[in-house]
């Protein structure tokens, strides 16, 4: 039985070539021709099964055979925005990792004690993509630029809002049990359905860096509507903290 290829075309039902770099690996790496299945995905909801058409050293065609809705497995609702590591290796596995759990977004953040100021957003949407591709994601997870902590936060965002930090003041909820509470509210006034998972409000969880925030930036988080929020007793690496943040608040969603 051969194995599926998946590749991803965001245009995929407005033509019917697959995008440069996606035509060369099916191409040139893993040597598909014409008559082959292929199964492509949009980053919007959907699957199609296609067959190449054309293979050349330069472009890739295919025809859609089939389409499919995952309506059973919508976009997460989880938003993360993280100062990057020093180490670019360690925000890069994040990425990996994250896209993987499920995320909505994933926002890099320019803090004040931030180790790293630029970022090749460019190059860490390549391994979201990659990594959507290998864990069979229909959703896309948007990459966005190094952004401001002061303007990130004033934004105006909706849903559940949190900063975890490692002040002992002001006091810190448990980040999953204080998620767990609020969709329980929220279904009791009907706000939210207790069995359709895309109904569940945005999560946005902020993540800072090693030296973490600074307490100014927790109290003028605060008093955007963020919630101060903790991920247990141990103290944990920036990566760590963000992975673990993702995957939290995906269990809580679904349980």
């Amino acid at each position: 039985m051969k194995e599926e290829r998946y590749f991803y075309a965001p245009d995929a039902a407005a033509t019917n070539f697959l995008p440069d770099d996606e035509a060369m690996h099916a191409v040139r790496v893993l040597r598909l021709q014409a008559g082959d299945t292929i199964y492509l995905m949009d980053g919007k909801g959907k699957f199609y099964k296609a067959e190449i058409t054309l293979a050349t050293k330069k472009a890739c065609a295919y025809s859609i055979l089939d389409t499919v809705c995952d309506e059973d497995c919508q976009t997460s609702r989880v938003h993360l925005a993280i100062a990057p590591t020093k180490n670019i290796d360690r925000i890069e596995w994040l990425a990996e990792k994250a896209t993987e759990i499920g995320i909505a977004s994933l926002t890099f953040l320019n803090c004040r004690f931030s180790e790293r100021t630029k970022l090749r957003a460019d190059r860490i949407e390549k391994i979201v993509v990659s990594a959507a591709k290998q864990s069979r994601k229909t959703w896309m997870p948007s990459v966005n630029d190094m952004t401001d902590f002061s303007s990130y936060i004033h934004a105006g965002r909706a849903g559940l809002k949190y900063i975890c930090h490692c002040y002992d003041t002001p006091p810190k909820d448990d980040l999953f049990s204080h998620i767990r509470s609020s969709l329980s509210a929220q279904r009791l006034s009907g706000t939210v359905s207790a069995v359709t998972p895309p109904a569940a409000p945005d999560i946005t969880i902020l993540i800072g860096p090693e030296g973490d925030f600074s307490i100014d930036e927790v109290n003028e988080a605060l008093a955007c509507g963020f919630h101060s929020a903790t991920l247990g007793n141990s103290r944990l690496r920036t990566e760590t903290a963000g992975l673990m943040a993702v995957a939290t608040s995906d269990i809580a969603l679904r349980s």
